[in-house]
């Protein structure tokens, strides 16, 4: 190699913490992220490469190195969440209501800084490592199905990836053989009546009371037809009908999100769900509408990819650094990379020891320190997946 990791990074730690906080300064939502894509692929192009815009402008592809050896992908996501930055940091978010709380303004510096230090090793990688900036992972069905789309995985053996873990050490990657996360949907549901006046509820269809009977026995019912170990959950999250107390409205829309652990039980649950609807409302003489929209399959890590990260991260970071972790019932879309080639998903340590925030929260931010050992882990697992792909 032409030079260290660790020659590398005592050159351009700085730098990636800028990175890291211009980005999360300037969040851009899903299909959106206009902005953040010229920066990495600009970024990429000072490094001497050739990355590549997705068709739509937002995400961003590129190659590195010139061997005809194996194809290795490293994706990151580049997409913010509709919240408001809560926090009171010198990069807070300039744009009202969308906020990097999930972390993926580290994951794209993560990925830009291996493909970097991945730039500068020049003949001595002996096949090509594509770096996947990918848009919309907040969106369903997700912006790996873009990337798929044009090609993103076209020759790729494997392919790696890092999500913060607030709930994890820095300097600690967690890694897990098989599914790490649920599956997740989203259900809408529309019941429907004639409406008319609270005193007579026995001469219309009362809509509310018929959609609280769906928020309480769906989720039960589901229970008694779905294997408990599917670990499925169904929570709703948004109701909206009705304006006056002393009036039945003609509509109720209900909004909830459908977690499964297995992927057989993902499959068969939308036919379960009008089953279920049917028999609480039919008997109500209610009408109703379900709009049941698929989401992510549960991420399955590939086993051999993920001891191989494993070792890398050994390797990388000292035998303590890896650590089992567990099944997550939160998504990804990463899954639908898996779904067609190998690859391994690992939890890249962020906690700040004075800050106890969850993911998906306004005042969500990480230890920059984990920045460097996402950085160390990648360049690592892409060039021993390419020596293993080459044997």
């Amino acid at each position: 190699m032409t030079s260290t990791i660790d020659e590398f990074l005592a050159a351009h730690g700085a730098e990636l913490i800028g990175v890291r906080r211009n980005i999360h300064a300037h969040p851009e939502l899903g299909r959106s992220e206009f902005e953040t894509s010229a920066f990495v692929a600009d970024r990429l192009t000072a490094a001497g490469l050739a990355p590549r815009l997705l068709s739509a402008g937002t995400g961003v592809m590129c190659d590195i190195g010139t061997g005809s050896g194996p194809v290795v992908a490293l994706r990151a996501d580049l997409d913010a969440l509709p919240l408001l930055d809560d926090k009171d940091v010198p990069y807070r978010s300039v744009t009202p209501g969308v906020c990097h709380a999930c972390g993926h303004d580290v994951h794209t510096t993560v990925v830009l800084g291996t493909a970097l230090f991945l730039a500068q090793q020049g003949r001595a990688l002996p096949g090509r490592v594509r770096v996947i900036f990918q848009p919309a992972e907040e969106l369903t069905p997700g912006g790996a199905l873009t990337v798929i789309d044009e090609g993103g995985l076209e020759d790729v053996r494997a392919i790696f990836a890092l999500h913060c873990d607030p709930r994890l050490d820095v300097g600690l990657v967690g890694t897990r053989p098989g599914p790490i996360t649920a599956a997740a949907d989203q259900i809408d549901i529309t019941v429907s009546g004639p409406g008319g006046h609270t005193a007579r509820p026995h001469l219309t269809v009362d809509a509310v009371y018929a959609a609280a009977r769906v928020i309480t026995d769906l989720p039960a019912g589901l229970s008694r037809l779905v294997d408990a170990r599917a670990g499925l959950t169904l929570v709703f999250g948004a109701v909206h009908g009705g304006s006056a107390a002393n009036a039945i409205p003609e509509t109720v829309h209900i909004r909830g999100t459908l977690r499964l652990l297995k992927r057989d039980a993902w499959q068969a649950v939308p036919e379960l769900i009008e089953r279920l609807v049917a028999g609480t409302l039919g008997p109500l003489g209610a009408t109703w509408k379900v709009d049941y929209q698929r989401g992510v399959p549960p991420v399955v890590n590939d086993e051999e990819a993920t001891a191989l990260m494993t070792r890398a991260g050994m390797t990388a970071l000292g035998v303590d650094a890896v650590v089992p972790t567990e099944q997550s019932m939160g998504a990804e879309d990463f899954a639908w990379y898996l779904e067609r080639v190998p690859g391994s998903l690992a939890r890249l340590g962020t906690r700040w020891a004075d800050l106890d925030v969850d993911l998906h929260s306004g005042r969500f931010d990480v230890d920059e320190r984990a920045i460097a050992v996402g950085v160390r882990l990648l360049a690592q697992t892409a060039i021993d997946a390419i020596a293993a792909a080459s044997r």
